[in-house]
């Protein structure tokens, strides 16, 4: 029998089974990382991201496609991690917006719902490129518009969108030399294809996995550092003390909705305010002293929902109290009505430490390994009181959920593009407090870019690319993003990428020396740089990152 309409509970199921077949591939999905690093994280991105979005999903079943759709859009924006992830929010934020409002899809609107979701990707994507996860959506999408033309069976359709992704991944490293170099296909297109699989088993009526469930998302950020930041405030300080979030479903007899009006409105009650909007509801999040009037004012453009308001006087005091020896906290105190905030993204004890030694209000733990989500990005900046905040990622896969957290506050954000901790050091350096915010972005932007990134690492398969045969074990020398060098030894690695980094005009490197580098090794690599290159002056830092052996930085 056809499947011919496709409602949110049959969607919500689909939605289940993607999200479960990629957590059991998400290993397979890392391991074609093109780099043979141990860090090839986009299977992990990925299916943290589909994770939240089933999560939100599951809160909100109902047989209305265009309502879960909605759920499912939010829920993968706020657990968006990685460049792979911001980008499977993208798809599914437009197949939401393309549904929105009905109960019901016909095959032609659920191929036209693809279509939709890749034209809202390439449009956030800023410069796109193919041979990715992108390519694999827009192939499929097209071949599922030409198939809902001939077949009103979603079934149909949805079998042809993973024959052609299939067909699609395959066809990346024609796209992209670099895959067809390392001899992989396109870690992103490969995750999408395992979505996509689950969708169609779900409608097909089979089961992918014999006891899907969604993983934990304790376990699946277990890799997170969970810092205690109570003990650096007083209750008395807290200025705004109820915690107050709620949603607004709009009704039409009631005001009309314009959310620039909402958000200017809504900031005289509180601060840490953020707003999510559709055309049907607004979901807040707000600090007030006076929760009643915040939802009072709500009712003015409909009907409130899941009202949830939390005495945070009360839960400090409490956290204060109950805390133990054991538990420790290196983040700084939360500025108060600071002009400026400045959160950084670092991975090592020793890292973390050095970027708020030089000016960094908040730092959130991540890089290589676990890339922060949109959500964990907002929360970052929920709890600072700043006029203006900078945001420093650190790491290029991390770019775009630090942007997209950045367009969905009511927060004055701006984010530099730092694709190193040696680019985010730089940048932080050249911060001043006494400039404008604009005078600030270029200097830190230009100094972020006079900086020369190198690492240490070691490699988890054997590999061809850049030119060298690398065996698993070796150790790789990467200047900027290319595999300048390899050893066996890791100080002998070590020399040879510095080799290539150092220049006559180059007068500063600084060497942090990561988790497994002995003293002895960073004394004999120190010597041979005052060996080699006596004009250069050198820094050591013990950065503790796990990992990476070094990271270096020249200027």
């Amino acid at each position: 029998m056809a499947n011919t309409l496709l409602d949110g509970k049959r969607f919500a199921e689909m939605v289940i089974q993607g999200a479960n077949h990629l957590s059991n591939n998400a290993k397979v999905v890392d391991a074609l990382n093109v780099f043979p690093v141990p860090d090839g994280d986009t299977g992990t991105n990925m299916n943290l991201s589909i994770t939240a979005g089933a999560k939100e999903v599951q809160k909100h079943v109902s047989s209305n496609i265009g309502s879960v759709a909605g759920a499912f859009a939010k829920g993968l924006l706020m657990g968006a991690r990685g460049n792979s992830g911001v980008i499977l929010s993208q798809l599914f934020r437009g197949f939401a917006k393309a549904v929105e409002g009905k109960e019901s899809i016909n095959a032609d609107e659920f191929a036209k719902a693809f279509q939709a979701g890749v034209d809202t990707a390439y449009k956030a994507v800023m410069k796109p490129v193919e041979g990715t996860i992108l390519t694999v959506a827009k192939d499929a999408a097209k071949k599922a518009v030409k198939t809902a033309k001939s077949t009103d069976d979603l079934t149909i359709v949805m079998e042809e969108v993973v024959k052609e992704a299939k067909e699609s991944l395959k066809r990346t490293p024609e796209l992209l030399p670099v895959l067809k170099e390392v001899g992989v296909v396109d870690s992103g297109g490969q995750g999408l294809v395992f979505i996509y699989e689950g969708f169609l088993a779900e409608l097909k009526g089979e089961k992918i996995s014999e006891s899907p469930k969604l993983p934990s998302m304790d376990k699946l950020v277990s890799a997170e550092h969970h810092k205690n930041a109570q003990s650096h405030i007083n209750t008395e300080d807290i200025k705004y003390g109820y915690c107050t979030e709620f949603m607004v479903r709009f009704e039409k007899e009631k005001e009309p909705f314009s959310e620039k009006k909402f958000r200017e409105d809504l900031s005289r009650f509180g601060d840490s305010l953020l707003v999510i909007a559709d055309d049907e509801l607004v979901k807040v999040h707000i600090h007030s002293e006076q929760p009643g009037e915040v939802l009072t004012y709500g009712q003015r453009y409909g009907s409130l929902l899941n009202m949830k308001i939390e005495n945070m006087r009360e839960q400090h005091s409490t956290i204060v109290n109950n805390q133990t020896e054991n538990i420790l906290s290196t983040e700084p105190a939360a500025p108060k009505n600071e002009k400026y905030g400045v959160i950084a993204v670092a991975m090592g004890s020793g890292i973390s430490d050095l970027f708020t030694s030089i000016g960094a209000t908040k730092i959130i733990e991540g890089g290589q390994t676990m890339n922060p989500s949109t959500e964990d990005f907002v929360k970052a900046v929920e709890q600072l009181n700043a006029e203006n905040i900078i945001i420093l990622p650190n790491n290029s896969n991390i770019i775009m959920a630090a942007n997209q957290a950045a367009q969905i506050t009511d927060k004055n954000i701006r984010v530099i593009e730092t694709k190193s901790v040696p680019q985010g050091l730089s940048a932080l350096l050249a911060f001043n407090p006494e400039l404008g915010l604009e005078e600030n972005v270029k200097a830190m932007e230009e100094a972020s870019r006079n900086v020369k990134t190198g690492q240490v690492t070691y490699a988890v398969r054997d590999t061809s690319i850049d030119g060298l045969a690398i065996e698993k074990g070796d150790f790789m020398g990467i200047y900027e993003k290319t595999i300048v060098a390899k050893d066996k030894s890791k100080l002998e690695a070590a020399k040879k990428l510095l080799d290539q980094m150092i220049d006559e005009e180059d007068e500063i490197l600084t060497i942090l020396q990561g988790e497994d580098a002995s003293e002895n090794e960073v004394d004999q690599l120190v010597q041979h740089v005052e060996n080699h290159y006596e004009h250069i002056e050198i820094e050591v830092h013990n950065g503790n990152q796990p990992l990476y052996s070094y990271i270096f930085s020249v200027e």
